[in-house]
């Protein structure tokens, strides 16, 4: 190796490189211990009303992913995106927005599941989490998929960093996958949000993603900007 080739990780940010490395233990550890301890059903979140509901999961759920794949685009995303915005922010603000926007997702999740749990029982929660008294009812299906569905990874925050990104910095020109062409920050972002919220509403059948989680970052995001009076720093790039 040249010795005079610099990591890539070299000019990494403090708190971006530990919410990383926090990451990466994380999913580590749920491989490691996969035999002895479920640390998706322990850690991950789960509706406030399922007896897999843990206090301790609105922060957790954000260091647990589902596979190589779902941390590995977050952990990207992270890398791409974090440094600008803790440079810009500052680190202890940075580190704020990122928890407050990963705990804005998972209520806002919480609060659209609540509603459909509303819609099937008439109420937002069962008696102890049981579902017994519904098993003949025709969304029960749906039912179990809220109570028993874990929702976890750092999605919500990241999108918490890409509303940032696009609101600091709207006329970055950002490449993405499969475009050939360059695309404003501003237009790039508030064309995702637009597919996380079709998505969301449309509930398309084998779609296990929690949409509105990712919304609730971005919503939690640009409301902390609004309250921090942030704005783009102007000749920044």
């Amino acid at each position: 190796m040249n010795a005079y080739r610099q990591s890539p990780f070299a000019n990494l940010t403090p708190v971006v490189k530990n919410l990383i490395i926090i990451n990466v233990i994380f999913f580590a550890g749920t491989w490691i211990l996969r035999t002895q301890v479920n640390l998706v059903e322990l850690l991950s979140a789960f509706y406030f009303n399922s007896e897999y509901f843990h206090p301790w999961q609105i922060i957790s759920y954000m260091f647990m992913h589902g596979g190589f794949w779902h941390i590995a685009f977050n952990m990207l995303a992270l890398f791409f995106f974090g440094p600008t915005l803790e440079y810009t922010m500052g680190p202890k603000r940075f580190l704020q927005y990122y928890f407050i926007t990963g705990i804005g997702a998972i209520l806002l999740q919480w609060f659209v599941q609540a509603i459909e749990v509303h819609n099937i029982i008439g109420a937002f929660y069962t008696y102890h989490g049981d579902l017994s008294p519904y098993v003949g009812n025709p969304d029960f299906g749906k039912l179990q998929e809220i109570y028993y569905g874990p929702v976890l990874g750092a999605s919500g925050a990241i999108f918490g960093l890409l509303l940032a990104f696009a609101v600091l910095f709207p006329n970055v020109e950002l490449m993405i996958l499969f475009i050939p062409v360059p695309i404003k920050a501003k237009y790039a972002v508030a064309g995702y949000m637009v597919i996380e919220l079709v998505s969301g509403v449309g509930q398309f059948s084998g779609d296990n993603v929690a949409h509105f989680a990712h919304l609730g970052g971005a919503l939690f995001g640009f409301i902390l900007l609004k309250t921090w009076r942030m704005k783009s720093p102007g000749n920044f790039f």
